[in-house]
């Protein structure tokens, strides 16, 4: 079983939002510990750096998670990019290997971290009480995964219509605010569902097939 996980992220509100759902997804037993980057193209520059010394050192019962947003990136084009400077350091990717051995995952919010609130709206609604509970019944919205025009920009702009953050959004009070009620098991996202069922595996894993 995965005693530790490592994960890699490119900003402080991924940072917020883990802290709050990681001990809903993870046994007691397993630790982890969040690096947070000055945004992607800081993670993606470090990266190759950074598993190269973890490629060094890293023991059978621990994992690595890189999340990153997908952005206006391809998301096909993106994967492959992490996938390929893992492998240059030779760590076995879950791609690569499977679900029996894998020593990193990599994963990708399409195309933010709000696309994930989009998914779990009941959390949204608990935060944020006065916004609408049949916005994810609405076509623009129905897939958090496909929201047009930028997912953090159409999240902003509903939670403003009712009043709040009239300002600006401030992601990383929201990114705990919403993550305090999220449930993962709850959320629509693909992406989410994806990066939940790599940390469930993980926690059954034994680092090898035998």
């Amino acid at each position: 079983m995965t005693r530790h996980i490592e994960f890699l992220v490119e900003e402080p509100s991924m940072e917020a939002f883990l802290r709050a759902i990681l001990p809903s997804l993870l046994p007691e037993d397993c630790t982890f510990h969040i690096h947070t980057f000055q945004g992607k193209l800081d993670l993606l520059d470090k990266l190759p750096a950074r598993l190269r010394g973890y490629a060094s050192w890293l023991p059978q019962d621990w994992r690595i998670v890189v999340i990153v947003d997908q952005d206006n990136d391809n998301c096909h084009q993106l994967k492959e990019q992490l996938e390929q400077i893992a492998r240059q350091v030779n760590l076995r990717t879950r791609s690569q290997s499977g679900a029996c051995s894998w020593q990193i995952v990599n994963r990708i919010a399409i195309e933010e971290l709000e696309a994930w609130y989009f998914g779990e709206w009941e959390a949204v609604c608990a935060a944020y009480p006065r916004v609408s509970p049949t916005v994810p019944n609405k076509k623009s919205y129905r897939d958090p995964d496909a929201i047009a025009g930028g997912t953090s920009e159409a999240f902003e702009r509903l939670l403003q219509r009712k009043g709040y953050f009239k300002s600006g959004l401030p992601k990383i009070i929201v990114a705990q605010e919403v993550g305090e009620y999220f449930d993962p098991y709850r959320c629509r996202s693909r992406s989410f569902i994806c990066f939940r069922e790599a940390l469930r595996e993980a926690a059954r894993a034994t680092g090898d097939c035998s």
